[in-house]
């Protein structure tokens, strides 16, 4: 299975800085041996996609709305992101869930959503530190999991799933190789149990992944790519990140 590494730039970016990132970006990579995708801002998705016309990177949305269209003042439907090129759509990332409500139930909608309009969701789970501590980690990742296997059924083999502890972004904490992939076991069998092409799902590692710390995740044999942050927005990291994942 080739791995994904997939860019996530959360709120950053400019006009001016986007198109040096993608330029840089493209002009360092060589062949690569892995697939590649940048999760931009929702305003920049025009000029990214003119970007990365006809290059090896793929383009991806940091969210999706749960709704088709309508009277939803700010949200962006499926069928819109589409429009843009977009292959992948991030949904239920901790930020999302923590400052703006979201439940198990939505994130498993907006993965339907995407589906629906042939977008990739990249699927988040993973556990706060509080949780870890009272060792609930196992159980808050499959009830996340669980309920967009519930929703989407027979369509699950179609999704990424990334598993990014919380306590582990943006903190410059990471979960040892061994924990990651402890997790990514888990729910790897959960998703073995749901679905008989489970095998071919990427399981990310979303937790301060970075161009020291790549090689070694990467080896974990459950751990099938990266959902990166902070490193995304460094050329020369997200380059050494791609380069591990070959």
């Amino acid at each position: 299975m080739k791995k994904l590494i997939a860019g996530n730039w959360k709120m950053n970016g400019s006009l001016a800085a986007n198109e040096k990132l993608i330029k840089d970006i493209l002009a360092g990579l060589a062949q690569p041996a892995c697939q590649i995708a940048v999760g931009v801002p929702s305003a920049y998705l025009a000029q990214c996609q003119a970007l990365l016309a006809g290059s090896v990177i793929d383009l991806a949305s940091q969210d999706v709305s749960a709704f088709e269209g309508g009277a939803y003042t700010g949200e962006i439907a499926a069928a819109m992101l589409k429009e843009f090129g977009v292959r992948y759509a991030i949904v239920g990332h901790s930020e999302r869930r923590q400052y703006h409500g979201e439940t198990d139930a939505v994130v498993a909608l907006k993965a339907q959503r995407a589906l629906g309009c042939g977008i990739t969701p990249i699927v988040c789970v993973g556990e706060t530190l509080a949780e870890r501590e009272a060792g609930q980690t196992d159980d808050v990742v499959k009830r996340q999991l669980a309920a967009v296997i519930h929703t989407n059924g027979h369509c699950i083999s179609e999704i990424v799933v990334a598993y990014e502890p919380v306590w582990a972004i943006g903190t410059g904490k990471t979960a040892t190789p061994e924990m990651a992939q402890q997790v990514h076991a888990v729910l790897r069998a959960q998703l073995l149990a749901a679905s008989e092409h489970a095998d071919r799902i990427k399981l990310l590692y979303g937790g301060s992944m970075n161009a020291a710390n790549a090689a070694s995740l990467l080896a974990q044999p459950d751990i099938n790519g990266g959902l990166i942050g902070g490193a995304a927005l460094k050329v020369q990291d997200f380059l050494t990140i791609v380069g591990a994942a070959a």
